[in-house]
């Protein structure tokens, strides 16, 4: 057992710190399942509302039932619902704003293992290691931040890449601060004592 894992960490890839790499594009915001989204329907405050989108990744606002949200921009989503309006209202003018941001699955960064709190983060451009450590109060007093596994989806290929959260959080270790992308896995194991 012990051989094998040897043998997973010596195939372990470096990441280039987030310092070195060029900003990454800023693609349109996809609206995931259980965004909260604010659809406001211009001259008809009783369509005016705001709502989840539901696990199944559709909504359902007044005179329009189930009408899929999940995996289009919120213009996209405005679209569809002002043509399903046409049906009732004479040139509908909507707006959907999203207000509480989750994302699609594929656009989200999952942190499991010895962090404070575990859990999905929703992508940011330019997101880094640092910024998820954050955004799960950083590690338990178990944890080997050291050892911790980056698993990302390269070209349909998973790779893992081994980075130093305990160099980056206890020693400022700024190299170590690597940039994250959309679906990354963070795997945070427990120390050895």
């Amino acid at each position: 057992m012990g051989a094998l894992l040897l043998a997973a960490c010596s195939s372990s890839e470096t990441l280039p710190p987030a310092s070195s790499l060029p900003p990454a594009p800023s693609p349109d915001y996809v609206i995931g399942p259980l965004d909260n989204l604010t659809i406001f329907v211009r001259r008809n405050p009783e369509l005016t509302q705001s709502i989840p989108v539901r696990p199944d990744g559709r909504v359902s606002v007044p005179l329009i039932e189930d009408l899929q949200a999940a995996g289009k921009t919120p213009t996209q989503l405005a679209r569809d619902i002002e043509q399903q309006l046409t049906k009732f209202i004479q040139d509908p003018i909507v707006t959907v704003m999203v207000t509480a941001f989750v994302g699609p699955y594929e656009r989200q960064i999952r942190v499991v293992g010895e962090a404070s709190h575990p859990q999905a983060i929703p992508y940011r451009d330019n997101m880094t290691l640092l910024d998820v450590m954050i955004a799960v109060g950083g590690l338990t007093q178990f944890a080997d931040g050291n050892r911790a596994t980056l698993v990302r989806n390269v070209n349909g290929r998973e790779t893992q890449y081994r980075v130093r959260i305990d160099d980056l959080i206890k020693d400022g270790d700024v190299k170590a601060n690597v940039q994250l992308l959309p679906g990354d896995v963070l795997i945070v194991p427990q120390s050895w004592y």
